[in-house]
């Protein structure tokens, strides 16, 4: 009988070179298995109204092709997107090992071009039990579906973006990557979930990395987490979710919500909280989000995930920006901005030279590794950069200490008299303040802001705005 499911599929293609009117494309596979499928559907409402594919490459890519287009046509979109692997594999009768991997393309295929489809031409009604949850492949995000899966009456469909796909990066540490996003689709569908891909590259490259190669060739030190949360990311999910009902969307940050001022408030766990990846969001957004892990700790998390057999229970956090996943920042800044190694002068305030660098661009203020300076009775840090005459200045620790930082495009979404603290980096701990206009004066003086990155303002354990600091 599996012989014949296989055959049949292989010697009679189900809709081979059909391409639905409006349809939506995905494609899988190329160099270097050789195995190539092109998988077309059109959405019409919350619908897959039609569907074919095309194939070239071994027996199995083309019967899998074939089941993949007839096990969606006429299936309602989320219904479609419960179609991976292992549905294409038992439609043919099982698959052998060697013979595995075309249902995996053709699986990657279906959900790129339901993506699409969902993405460009769904309209569901609305539900307000159906949440949307934003799935990386990490621990985080998987316990955030299930949580949202265990509320009473909950309807969850989960969404994986694709961001970046880059040879030299390493797949499996990056979470916007080809190979992230079938593990997300696989776990999604081991949690019975409906899962669609988002192929987002060409907005992420648009609105994130190279606004990040720009800065970095005017010598500033972006930020591109706040800017891929505040403008590409959440913004392009949140939109999905509307097109397929959903009322809100749900992601693994560690965050908090007041929902009736629609403000960002701090996670439970202080060395986990990620409220400021978050502070660009609006507060119209901040209103349909769903943060199921802001009152955990990591530890509980994980502790969840085991309990319940996920398989990312014990996968290490991702610990660089996901396009730099298995690739240097300097390598990459070369290869995709052009910035290579330009060696300069290093001056110290007095205007003495004391060495040489690599490049003003590879410096940031507050830096003290990879300065090529011998003899210092104390340690040397960065203490500014110019990028144009490619210098970089140094000087002892003390001197980085500052109480005055200057800002600009300011996004606030309370009064400047609430705000009483600010972050000025990633991890860096509160510092109080008060803001008047462009100006920030701290209370205590820190150890140098770093042009570029962002400042977040704080009022109690909610977050007020936020800006880009100048100097």
């Amino acid at each position: 009988m599996a012989d014949e499911r296989f055959e049949e599929h292989l010697r009679h293609p189900q809709n081979r070179g059909r391409e639905p009117v409006g349809g939506r494309v995905g494609v899988a596979g190329g160099a270097p298995c050789g195995d190539l499928v092109r998988v077309a559907v059109a959405v019409d409402g919350d619908h897959v109204v039609d569907a074919g594919f095309e194939a070239s490459g071994c027996g199995a890519i083309v019967a899998a092709g074939s089941a993949a287009a007839d096990l969606v046509l006429g299936a309602s979109l989320l219904n479609a997107a419960r179609v991976g692997s292992a549905q294409i594999a038992d439609a043919l009768g099982g698959l052998s090992p060697g013979k595995l991997h075309a249902a995996d393309l053709a699986a990657d295929a279906l959900a790129r071009a339901l993506g699409e489809a969902a993405f460009r031409d769904a309209s569901a009604p609305p539900a307000s039990e159906r949440v949307l949850v934003a799935m990386s492949g990490g621990v985080d995000s998987a316990v955030a579906a299930l949580r949202c899966a265990q509320e009473p009456g909950a309807e969850v469909a989960a969404v994986t973006l694709e961001l970046w796909r880059d040879p030299e990066n390493d797949a499996e540490s990056s979470c916007c990557s080809a190979s992230a996003v079938r593990t997300a689709r696989a776990i999604a569908h081991r949690m019975g979930l409906p899962h669609l891909t988002l192929d987002l590259r060409n907005e992420f490259r648009a609105g994130v990395v190279e606004p990040w190669l720009t800065d970095h060739a005017a010598g500033l030190t972006p930020n591109p987490c706040v800017r891929c949360n505040g403008h590409v990311r959440l913004d392009a999910m949140l939109d999905l979710a509307g097109r397929l009902g959903a009322e809100a969307l749900a992601t693994g940050h560690y965050a908090r919500v007041d929902a009736e001022r629609g403000l960002l408030r701090l996670a439970a766990d202080p060395a986990k909280d990620q409220t400021y990846m978050l502070a660009a969001l609006r507060t119209e957004t901040l209103r349909r989000m769903r943060f199921p892990l802001g009152d955990l700790t990591k530890p509980e998390v994980r502790a969840i995930a085991a309990e319940h057999d996920l398989p990312v229970a014990r996968t290490p956090d991702s610990q660089d920006l996901c396009f730099l996943a298995g690739t240097g920042r300097s390598a990459f800044l070369g290869r995709h901005g052009g910035l290579r190694e330009r060696p300069g002068d290093i001056y110290d305030r007095a205007g003495r030279r004391l060495g040489r660098h690599r490049g003003a661009h590879l410096y940031t203020v507050g830096q003290r590794r990879g300065l090529r300076v011998g003899g210092a009775e104390e340690p040397l840090y960065v203490l500014a950069t110019d990028a144009r005459a490619n210098t970089v200045t140094v000087g002892a620790k003390a001197e980085l200490a500052t109480r005055t930082v200057r800002v600009r495009g300011a996004r606030m979404h309370a009064p400047d008299d609430q705000i009483d603290a600010v972050k000025l980096r990633y991890r860096a701990q509160p510092v109080p303040c008060t803001l008047r206009g462009t100006e920030i004066t701290l209370d205590t003086p820190v150890d140098g802001a770093a042009p570029g990155q962002t400042a977040v303002f704080l009022g109690g354990d909610r977050i007020l705005g936020c800006a880009t600091i100048v100097a």
